[in-house]
């Protein structure tokens, strides 16, 4: 956030229609698409913009590059990208086991994904999410987009109960929308800007779960590559959110059986090499001994693979 604070106020003064070839109509129809600064032009692709405002491909790249001009989006220092980090936030899950095998807790400005059977506890961390953010900053505000309705307010209430907020505020900073599709989960994806040009202090954007309905609508072979060309465009639009609002990204993911897996466990996330390269955290979840459950470390760019182990109670996540 202090990254997009200090490149806004190099640019205060510049406006969209100060790009070549915006007029106010054209930066009119940016502005009702999504993009209505910079940032948002500088980041977007040239067909989103052909989509946005009807310009040719040619006339959308030259506005592209001319606000990564202003914006002045080059090379950084290996040095600049360390200070960058430091702006970065964690929220914690509740079990220190679990916090410290993503040090500290899940990262903002990443997508961390779990995968994992029903009932390892996927929508039982979303929920805790959405309550932790809140317990250092009131004003903190979550968004939810449920795809197999399993978002339950009185689970909130329990867990916010146990660290001891105010229920009420604590379900009032999580705004929740159902999607029925896959193109209205990708439209309410794409609609988090309208909620943070608002003025809401949102700190992590849940999906439960990513692939679900893309999952029922495409079935067979040929539908493979519209199916993951679609899911590719989604996690591209929850990833922009993460980077440039500096927020979390916490998406659940469903599993499938490999029948011709003999040795060890055919579990696989659904998604393919679509959802797993644009997820920075990998985290697969199964029931352990004893009513645990455990979480594995399949995927990150800067943590060692490993395990924690934890428990669900009616308090929310803790320790095992």
């Amino acid at each position: 956030m202090a990254q997009k604070a200090i490149l806004m106020a190099k640019t205060k003064e510049k406006t969209v229609e100060d790009l070549p070839g915006v007029g106010a109509a054209t930066a009119e129809k940016l502005a009702e698409a999504g993009f209505s600064d910079l940032m948002s032009i500088a980041v977007a692709t040239p067909g989103e913009l052909v989509d946005a405002a009807g310009v040719s491909e040619l006339v959308a790249k030259k506005i592209i590059n001319a606000a990564r001009d202003m914006l002045e989006m080059g090379f950084i220092s290996g040095e600049d990208l360390l200070a960058n980090r430091l702006n970065m936030y964690v929220i914690k899950t509740g079990s220190q086991a679990l916090d410290t095998l993503m040090a500290g807790g899940f990262e903002s400005g990443a997508i961390t994904e779990c995968f994992g059977a029903y009932g390892s506890s996927k929508t039982q961390i979303a929920h805790q999410l959405c309550v932790n953010c809140q317990i250092d900053n009131p004003d903190a505000v979550a968004v939810y987009i449920d795809t197999e309705n399993t978002f339950r307010p009185e689970r909130i209430i329990q867990m916010a109960t146990a660290k001891g907020l105010d229920t009420n505020q604590v379900l009032r900073n999580i705004k929740v929308a159902r999607a029925f599709n896959s193109d209205h989960q990708m439209l309410l994806a794409e609609k988090i800007n309208d909620l943070v040009k608002q003025g809401l202090n949102i700190k992590v954007i849940i999906v439960d779960s990513l692939t679900s309905h893309f999952r029922a609508e495409f079935v067979g072979r040929g539908t493979l590559a519209d199916r993951q060309q679609k899911l590719n465009k989604h996690m591209h639009t929850l990833a922009r959110l993460a980077q440039t609002n500096n927020l979390v990204v916490y998406v659940t993911n469903q599993v499938m059986a490999k029948p011709d897996q003999f040795f060890g466990d055919p579990t696989e996330a659904i998604g393919g090499h679509i959802v797993a390269h644009n997820s920075t955290f990998r985290l697969y979840l199964r029931k352990g001994k004893k009513g645990t459950r455990v979480a594995k470390l399949v995927d990150s760019p800067n943590l060692p693979d490993g395990e924690a182990v934890f428990n669900v109670i009616e308090a929310g996540i803790v320790d095992a």
